[in-house]
């Protein structure tokens, strides 16, 4: 299916997508193929305005780092979309314009306390990127970040994209357990893991903020788009406040 192209709602520039079959129940709207910022905003105001048109027979609709998966359920006898029906209501959605400055989120400030026992692979990524510890911890610290998505666990936020010399791949060896707010970096992107959980990223520093609490509203505490800065923070800072919280 060739790839169409709209004038985007708020800006001059070509907004283009590809809209392609994933299963029997769900499609997948893909805007491009290298994780970006601005593709990120894309698919997060392509999905909220997929989620306000209430579709007949949607059932979900979530965004990704280059992609929006639209779930949706079938029916026979024109009881449910089919995948050519769906689509043609989707290009005719998209084709109205997507207004991408609604895509923006909160600002929040994430403290984390790097190296240490919190942080066992930060030696090894500053070795990796050819810098300090320190200067790690200024790369990653020093502007902030946006949540492209929330994937692989509730409240595990994805994050990025950082400065090229933090494109450090992936463990060898991935970890069958990571401590709950431990911050690890891989491919420029940083994940927060909001419970203890498998893991290959390299772990510079953890966060003593609960990152997803069912009894709270919302659960997660980071949602897509949001714009985070991690603050650094001492060992003792660490341990108050994760003693002061509830």
């Amino acid at each position: 299916m060739p790839l169409n192209a709209i004038s985007n709602t708020h800006s001059p520039a070509e907004t283009r997508w590809r809209i392609l079959p994933q299963g029997d129940r769900c499609l997948i709207i893909s805007f491009g193929e290298q994780i970006d910022a601005a593709i990120g905003r894309t698919c997060l105001a392509a999905a909220r305005k997929l989620r306000d048109a209430q579709l007949p027979g949607v059932t979900d609709v979530v965004p990704s780092f280059v992609a929006v998966a639209v779930h949706y359920r079938p029916g026979g006898h024109g009881e449910g979309p089919t995948y050519s029906t769906l689509s043609e209501h989707i290009h005719a959605l998209l084709a109205d314009g997507i207004p991408t400055d609604a895509a923006g989120g909160r600002e929040i400030d994430i403290p984390v306390c790097y190296g240490g026992e919190h942080g066992p692979d930060l030696d090894d990524v500053a070795r990796a990127a050819r810098l300090t510890p320190d200067g790690v911890i200024q790369l990653h610290s020093e502007r902030r970040s946006m949540v492209f998505m929330l994937g692989f666990a509730p409240g595990h936020a994805y994050l990025g994209v950082h400065d090229e010399k933090l494109n450090i791949p992936r463990r060898s060896s991935p970890r069958t357990a990571v401590p709950q707010g431990s911050v690890a970096i891989a491919n420029r992107q940083t994940v927060i893991y909001p419970n203890r959980l498998p893991g290959g990223w390299n772990i510079i520093g953890a966060t003593p903020l609960v990152m997803f609490d069912p009894a709270r509203e919302p659960a997660a505490l980071l949602q897509p788009g949001d714009a985070v800065r991690f603050v650094p923070i001492s060992p003792d800072e660490f341990d108050r406040i994760r003693g002061a919280r509830p």
